[in-house]
């Protein structure tokens, strides 16, 4: 009785927590989906489905889903492959010290606030006069200034690239703890079977981080889908026809700029369906066995 209790009164506050600052707010998204709704005005219509059939014909919205898409599986692909591949590296680094040295110095950026390393990024690296790109181009091949914020492709992939820079810290810690827990001696066995070193990294240590390897996926993706502050700060107007406008970015225009928060909630519901929906594929997808066998 004691124990159920203490268990109640730990995790009613929790559940409380959440569902005030998480499941409420979802709620009230989806339900202002459904009018005509700004703040500013004393009344508000209710419009039923028309934010949601806007949606459907709305070649901005379809843009932005293509974008979004497309950056996340690109930027999640090169974060697993990376932040792998770093990993691996650092666990056959032979001094402890120097392995902590490694993971610290990966992790930095992370601890940065993403909105000031984006603006360090803007007028830093890809300005046009003295950009750190544009500097290294000139002097190594003699390539006038770009303007980098209005070029379309390349400035997705300026984009993809800073957020790797700022993000493969904490993958870098997941995948070396999961391959430190791979039991010393299959690899042995797996080496005295005449194994090579990459044999035994594909065939060994990755399945048997099949659970750090899921859960990293799932979560980087989900995160990735949320991305807003460098998107925000680099190519606010989402860059040159568009080519940078992702999700997010549109549903802060929408509802911060435009006042259109109902269109605005219907286009967050659409996000929500999409995350949720790419979830479970990768869930189903990549099922993990949780033992070794």
């Amino acid at each position: 009785m004691k124990n159920g209790k203490f268990v109640a009164a730990v995790l009613i506050p929790a559940f409380g927590f959440l569902a005030f600052f998480a499941f409420y707010p979802v709620v009230y998204g989806l339900g202002i989906s459904f009018f005509d709704f700004n703040p500013a005005n004393s009344h508000n219509d209710f419009i039923g489905l028309e934010n949601y059939a806007r949606l459907m014909h709305d070649p901005l919205f379809w843009k932005s889903v293509g974008n979004t898409l497309f950056f996340c599986l690109v930027a999640v692909s090169a974060n697993i492959v990376i932040t792998l591949t770093l990993a691996e590296i650092i666990c056959h680094i032979p001094k402890k010290w120097m392995r902590t040295l490694f993971r610290t110095i990966l992790f930095i950026p992370c601890v940065a606030p993403i909105v000031g390393t984006s603006i360090i990024w803007k007028y830093g690296i890809i300005a046009t006069d003295g950009g750190l790109i544009n500097n290294i181009l000139g002097m190594l091949f003699g390539i006038p200034p770009t303007n980098w914020t209005l070029t379309e492709m390349p400035m997705m992939l300026i984009i993809i690239l800073y957020t790797l820079w700022a993000d493969i810290g904490y993958n870098v810690i997941l995948f070396t703890a999961g391959l430190e827990s791979v039991p010393k001696e299959l690899e042995e066995a797996a080496r005295v079977d005449g194994a090579g070193a990459l044999r035994r990294f594909f065939s060994v240590r990755i399945p048997l981080i099949r659970r750090s390897f899921v859960f990293v996926a799932i979560m980087t993706m989900a995160d990735y889908f949320q991305m807003f502050a460098q998107f925000n700060v680099l190519v606010a107007d989402g860059g040159r026809n568009y080519a940078a406008m992702v999700l997010t970015n549109l549903i802060y225009r929408t509802s911060f700029k435009s006042f259109d928060m109902g269109y605005a909630a219907a286009i967050s519901m659409a996000l929500f369906v999409i995350v949720m929906t790419v979830a479970i594929i990768q869930d189903r997808v990549m099922k993990a066995d949780w033992s070794y066998e």
